[in-house]
């Protein structure tokens, strides 16, 4: 999942009486996305264009969204692309990593629906479900379409794992836009996180969400300065067993990043990828038998699950001296995960999660978060 920088869009605009023809760039102001690779954002005066540039992994469509409270406002020479009237005022969202946006901007009560409630772990949102204002609109995963109908939201924030579209389209041909969020594609910590600007876009609260953001970026930079100077770097292995075959993260994933800031040898970093590996237990054995740390072994959360799950995990010195940590444990009151809600939104905690986990001696008093020693 290699994703590559686009060039950013040049729009000329105009303004002649009814007809728009004169250039205004010289209006725009730009939003600087310094992470992500697959958004874009260019504010005009007026109005902004959002370009998802990669949609899913290794997508060659894209999607743009003209933004504005008004559409008087946009340039006919935008009128083919789907405008959002902004701020929005309600929604509906179909990843936990939406939800994790939507309530640091302060925006749970626009949220009206979600497939599958007890995925969602905040303690805000679950509030508002039990209180009848987000409705269940699952239907084997997808969104129910009646239901979804039947709530006529303002849009649906969706999301594809590749170019089949085909179950938004419906939505959108009962006059429900669909605006496709990426922040599963982006492989850096930083990147998913900036996609809260997204979000900033919709909620016309671009400048709450780059402070937001910068205030990340400030946290997660300082947390890798601690381990700058750093010499030792503990072996990490990571991944589990699912039907014979070890999934690992590959060296260029987003987990591996985490591990390497965090100063951690992460024993398949050089391989390619973005993706996983899939490994044979005898291929683990042999390059992650020492290694110091385990970290995410899958859904496991006791030394004797894993021990049951496969007899040959107790060869590993790392599960020898009680050294597996998960981000599995922490769960919501319906069972949620809570680090696939709020993990991609706050890397700079994993971050720190790591760093305690691998060197704790740099934050003695720090509690962890999202990743905690399995028991």
């Amino acid at each position: 999942m290699n994703l590559s920088k686009y060039l950013l869009l040049t729009i000329f605009i105009a303004f002649v009486s009814c007809k728009k023809t004169v250039e205004t760039t010289n209006d725009k102001v730009e939003n600087n996305i310094e992470f992500a690779d697959g958004l874009e954002i260019h504010n005009y005066d007026g109005f902004t264009v959002m370009k998802v540039t990669k949609p899913w992994p290794n997508a060659t469509k894209t999607f743009t969204y003209v933004c504005s409270n008004s559409k008087e406002i946009v340039p006919d020479s935008l009128a083919k692309y789907t405008f959002i009237q902004t701020p929005i005022q309600n929604l509906v969202a179909t990843s936990t990593t939406h939800i994790s946006s939507i309530v640091a901007l302060n925006e749970s009560t626009k949220l009206k629906g979600f497939p599958n409630l007890d995925y969602i772990s905040s303690p805000v949102v679950r509030t508002l479900i039990k209180e009848g204002k987000v409705m269940e609109l699952s239907d084997q995963e997808n969104l129910n379409f009646e239901k979804t109908v039947d709530l006529q939201p303002q849009l649906i924030v969706g999301l594809s794992i590749d170019n089949e579209t085909s179950k938004f389209n419906q939505f959108e041909k009962a006059g429900i836009p669909v605006v496709y969020n990426a922040d599963w594609v982006e492989t850096s910590p930083l990147g998913k996180a900036e996609w809260v600007k997204f979000f900033g876009v919709l909620f016309d609260k671009q400048k709450e969400a780059n402070e937001y953001f910068q205030k990340i970026v400030l946290e997660y930079n300082e947390a890798k300065e601690l381990v700058s100077k750093i010499n030792e770097t503990p072996t990490v292995l990571s991944g589990s067993i699912f039907q014979d075959i070890w999934y690992a993260p590959q060296g260029e994933s987003w987990m591996a990043d985490f591990i390497k800031d965090a100063k951690g040898n992460y024993i398949w970093k050089d391989t390619k990828g973005a993706g996983s590996l899939s490994l044979s237990l005898e291929a683990v054995l042999e390059k992650g038998i020492d290694a110091d740390f385990w970290i995410g072994p899958g859904q496991f959360t006791s030394y004797q699950e894993i021990l049951a799950g496969n007899k040959h995990y107790n060869q590993f010195k790392a599960f020898q001296n009680k050294k597996i940590y998960s981000y599995s444990l922490k769960k919501g009151e319906t069972g949620g995960i809570i680090f696939y809600e709020d993990a991609p939104n706050r890397p700079d905690l994993v971050l720190k999660d790591l760093i305690f986990i691998l060197h704790p001696e740099v934050l003695p008093n720090y509690q962890p978060t999202f990743i905690l020693p399995i028991q």
